[in-house]
């Protein structure tokens, strides 16, 4: 019995050993042709490194040189048109009572009077647009606050124009 156990367990050494042989046989053509596929892939990479570019390349890369200046040149361009910034924005929107309804924030940029920012709306009373002026006044987001003595001719549901100038 002890020489059958023996035997079965060197067959089953050679079958493995057998197996393993005949994996690594079958894997070896398939190394050597990633390796000789790769150096070819190198040799071209490297020669058109080397290949001085074409016309197509040549106008893609000024082409490509030539819209970076332009999109550089617009961006610099519309980097000041913005009148108002988001602060200014912000400061408008948290001064607003919620009885207060803004119904149009138009900008204005004039040689003259400078950026103003102008806000039309419905208020509920005049003492509410007063608040709501004074409000303005205190913030440190606007130099001048200007509200037309004609905006409090009406006593309630006032449609009312402030014209705002950010400091």
């Amino acid at each position: 019995m002890k020489d059958f156990y023996f035997r079965f367990t060197i067959v089953l050494f050679i079958l493995l050993g057998f197996c393993a042989l005949v994996g690594a046989a079958s894997l070896l053509p398939t190394l050597f042709l990633s390796g000789l596929e790769r150096n070819l892939a190198h040799t071209k990479l490297l020669a058109q490194k080397n290949e001085p570019p074409t016309l197509a390349d040549r106008n893609l890369s000024e082409t490509v040189t030539d819209l970076d200046r332009k999109l550089k040149l617009v961006e610099s361009a519309a980097a000041g048109r913005y009148l108002v910034s988001q602060r200014v924005i912000r400061a408008i929107t948290l001064r607003k009572m919620s009885d207060i309804k803004i119904t149009r924030i138009a900008f204005e940029n004039s040689p003259a009077s400078g950026k103003q920012v102008d806000l039309f709306g419905f208020a509920p009373s005049r003492e509410r647009l007063l608040l709501f002026r004074q409000a303005l006044e205190n913030d440190a987001a606007f130099r001048k606050v200007d509200l037309p003595i004609s905006n409090f001719v009406k006593g309630s549901n006032i449609q009312f124009s402030l014209s705002l100038i950010p400091s």
